[in-house]
């Protein structure tokens, strides 16, 4: 499936693995779309009001997820909870330049998360890989996993008003600028001091609730050793589910009185299963129930018996 872009709209998706070609016309500019692939996002409900005071939070909200690098920060408000952002500039900046694209063309640069927040089927962005909304996260994955998918379309795309500024590093400042700066941070120093012991306060505060949270459920001492926790239970979670459903399909199945389950088995991640009075050949009505539960399993035949091979 080849993702294809209607050029009526100056909206242009950018994502590294994409193989399309990006141009601008002339006298127009374009409005970048993030993929998910170049940011990392979070959903947070935090004791804070503004936009304004969730920024100086997020370094700290981060600091356990990002791998190393220089990053730049962004937020907004969704009904009561806040959508918090991650990325780094120069990696955008890079595959920006990569693709051909001059700073004069940029009319906007906006995140997948924010434009495409009411989705409601899979979108595919290349040959192999889709978006789709989960638990209000946009989430990049398989095209595989998504039973449902259509290629992307920015045509009717109405565009939301956050947009990002990525920062140039590196670039030379002339003395007279560097005055001028200076002249501003020293006017807003008092400020910004008492920001920061307001900041600090809540840090505390929120520092002091997360410790209270790990107290009350009894989690472990670090973040790395819940979620280690978090991904074992949830992969027995997922096996269970799974091993629930393949059963049900067998107990469910519309046996005559001349047939019945002999053998129901789970060892070593697979389910055995028995059923007497079936030849092969009649096996059809059976084997269409799994397939319907898009179960993988091996079919074995003996005299008058079936047996199936199920692995989860």
């Amino acid at each position: 499936m080849l993702t294809k872009f209607k050029r009526s709209t100056n909206a242009v998706f950018l994502d590294p693995k994409s193989s399309e070609t990006i141009s601008c016309e002339k006298g127009k500019k374009l409005d970048i779309i993030l993929s998910p692939r170049l940011y990392w996002v979070k959903k947070m409900k935090l004791p804070v009001s503004s936009v304004r005071e969730v920024t100086k939070l997020l370094p700290s909200i981060f600091e356990d997820s990002l791998p190393l690098g220089r990053y730049s920060y962004y937020a907004y408000k969704s009904e009561d909870e806040f959508i918090l952002f991650a990325f780094e500039d120069k990696k955008i900046l890079d595959l920006i330049s990569q693709r051909g694209i001059s700073s004069s063309e940029i009319g906007s640069i906006r995140f997948a998360q924010s434009e495409f927040n009411s989705l409601e089927h899979g979108v595919s962005i290349n040959d192999k890989e889709c978006i789709y909304l989960q638990d209000g996260l946009l989430v990049l994955a398989p095209l595989s996993w998504v039973h449902e998918s259509k290629d992307i379309d920015l045509s009717e795309l109405e565009l939301s008003k956050y947009t990002i500024k990525l920062q140039q590093f590196g670039h030379i400042v002339d003395n007279k600028s560097l005055y001028k700066v200076g002249g501003v941070l020293v006017a807003f120093v008092v400020i910004l001091l008492v920001e920061i012991f307001i900041t600090s306060t809540k840090i505390g505060s929120i520092e002091e609730k997360r410790e209270a949270l790990f107290t009350k459920y009894k989690l472990q001492a670090t973040m790395i050793q819940n979620r280690s926790t978090y991904a074992k239970y949830s992969k027995i979670y997922k096996t269970q589910t799974k091993l629930r459903e393949a059963i049900a399909v067998f107990l469910t199945l519309p046996l005559k009185a001349t047939q019945k389950i002999t053998l129901l088995e789970y060892k070593n991640k697979k389910l055995f299963v028995s059923i007497s009075g079936i030849k092969k050949g009649s096996e059809t009505v059976f084997l269409s129930k799994l397939n319907a539960k898009k179960l993988k399993y091996k079919t074995f035949f003996s005299a008058k018996s079936m047996k199936v091979e199920l692995s989860l």
